[in-house]
């Protein structure tokens, strides 16, 4: 019993001493952590100090500067007073000096400017006149020289024809027993041909001899191929006419087509509407004034392409717009439109590009031209037109026009004689030497230049030389 409760006691003192170690340990331990916050409070409490001696140091910088600056503004609000004073006293100087001025030159500040104002613009005026006129006679002389190369260029390179294709009107047979057959039993023949063709057939007392009247070529065309074959068959007949008829006019319209092909292909024109090309085709049957109308059209498009060259344009926009430029006369319809102005609607609705739809409606300037290519191409038709033997005219109206020239001039005082020359494109007009002076006559060829722009039509144009001598005859006897 005795034992145990040494043994009791011995334990109790070891769990003591065991507890005291353990208690001691952790004292140890918490003083420790204890003292390493303190250390960092330290650290931290001695950035703080420090930080707020910065912001001081930086208020007291800050308050330094706000009062440098507010002695700047003093400065500079008494150095603005000074100048504004300086300004008063310099404003009343110059017052004082522009009245004196005044008094001394007896001109106000607004007259004195006003005059020298008109002195600089006359002396400008002046300077820029000379300018002007110096560089256009410049350009003048250039301008025309470099324009005639260009012209006779562009003609030398294209070649003409001077035989043109015309439209057959007449019919020839091998004899006048064929009338009969073509007329047909109480004219049923030639009734039923002028049906199916739309033309009008005359047969009259003209020898071997049919004359086929229509104002569209190509349905006098289907009519004369129709009749050809009418005649070579020996049937005739309503029944036959009318089947010969449709396959001429599908064949007719096949070859307008092939027509329209093969010139864009042998002028190198790509894209081209097919009714645009059809048009083209349509040309081959068609004259102005004798010129075939096809032929006109290559011509004026080859034309344009080489004077385009010259001129360093687009060859290939240049040529197509002179291929399509009077397209506006071979229509299906017949609206009541210039040739002009209808090509150009017509271009337009084919989607021609604008430069060349403006090129087609202004080259005979019934509209405003907006392109480079425009003036090439109205310069070209004129030239295809104009050139000697493209186009004849019947010889009544050629000599009345002719006629005509020679009394616009007659018609002017002062006028002596006159004489149309150069199969029209010349008029030479003589005055009397005591009644025109050498001034009035410049005025007299512009006036009858003017006259016959204005009253009569003619292709290409018409130069007027106005001729005024003194002649003094004396007689050695």
């Amino acid at each position: 019993m005795h034992k145990a409760e040494v043994d009791a006691e011995a334990l109790k003192k070891d769990k003591l001493v065991e507890i005291r170690e353990k208690y001691l340990a952790q004292k140890e331990a918490y003083e420790k952590q204890v003292q390493q916050r303190n250390q960092k409070l330290q650290q931290t409490e001695s950035r703080l100090q420090q930080r707020e001696q910065a912001i001081n140091q930086q208020k007291e910088d800050l308050s330094r500067k706000n009062q440098e600056i507010e002695n700047v503004r003093n400065e500079l609000s008494r150095q603005r007073e000074i100048i504004e004073h300086k300004q008063k006293e310099l404003d009343q100087i110059t017052e004082k000096q522009q009245q004196l001025l005044e008094q001394v030159s007896g001109l106000s500040v607004e007259d004195a400017k006003n005059q020298l104002i008109e002195s600089l613009r006359d002396q400008a005026k002046t300077d820029a006149m000379a300018y002007v006129n110096e560089v256009m006679d410049e350009a003048k002389m250039t301008a025309n020289k470099e324009a005639k190369r260009i012209v006779v260029q562009t003609i030398q390179r294209v070649a003409t024809e001077a035989a043109i294709e015309n439209s057959v009107t007449v019919f020839h047979i091998e004899n006048d027993e064929m009338k009969g057959r073509i007329i047909g039993r109480e004219g049923r023949n030639i009734r039923a041909l002028e049906a199916a063709t739309g033309i009008e057939v005359i047969v009259d007392d003209t020898p071997e001899a049919i004359v086929l009247s229509s104002f569209d070529p190509v349905r006098r065309e289907i009519a004369r191929l129709a009749l050809h074959q009418l005649v070579n068959d020996g049937r005739i007949h309503p029944a036959r006419i009318e089947e010969v008829v449709n396959k001429v006019r599908k064949q007719v319209e096949e070859e307008i087509i092939e027509t329209g092909k093969r010139t864009c292909i042998d002028l190198g024109i790509n894209g081209l509407h097919p009714e645009l090309v059809r048009m083209v085709g349509k040309m081959k049957y068609r004259s102005s004034y004798g010129q075939n109308l096809l032929q006109h059209a290559r011509e004026t498009a080859n034309l344009c392409a080489v004077m385009a060259s010259e001129l360093g344009l687009n060859p290939k926009k240049a040529r197509r717009a002179g291929l399509l430029h009077d397209i506006g006369k071979v229509p299906d319809d017949e609206p009541e439109l210039p040739h002009a102005l209808l090509g150009m609607k017509l271009a337009e609705k084919y989607k021609e590009k604008p430069d060349v739809c403006n090129a087609i409606g202004a080259h005979h300037d019934e509209t405003e031209m907006t392109s480079l290519i425009a003036p090439i191409v109205q310069a070209c038709d004129a030239i295809s037109g104009a050139r000697p033997g493209a186009r004849r005219e019947v010889v009544e109206a050629y000599i009345k026009r002719l006629n005509d020239l020679e009394q616009i001039a007659l018609q002017y005082p002062g006028v002596i004689k006159t004489y149309a020359i150069q199969a029209g494109r010349e008029l030479r007009v003589i005055v009397g030497a005591d009644k025109i002076d050498d001034k009035d006559t410049e005025r007299l060829s512009y006036d009858i230049a003017k006259k016959i722009q204005d009253e009569m039509t003619y292709p290409g144009q018409v130069k007027i030389t106005v001729i005024r001598e003194t002649r003094a005859v004396s007689y050695a006897k």
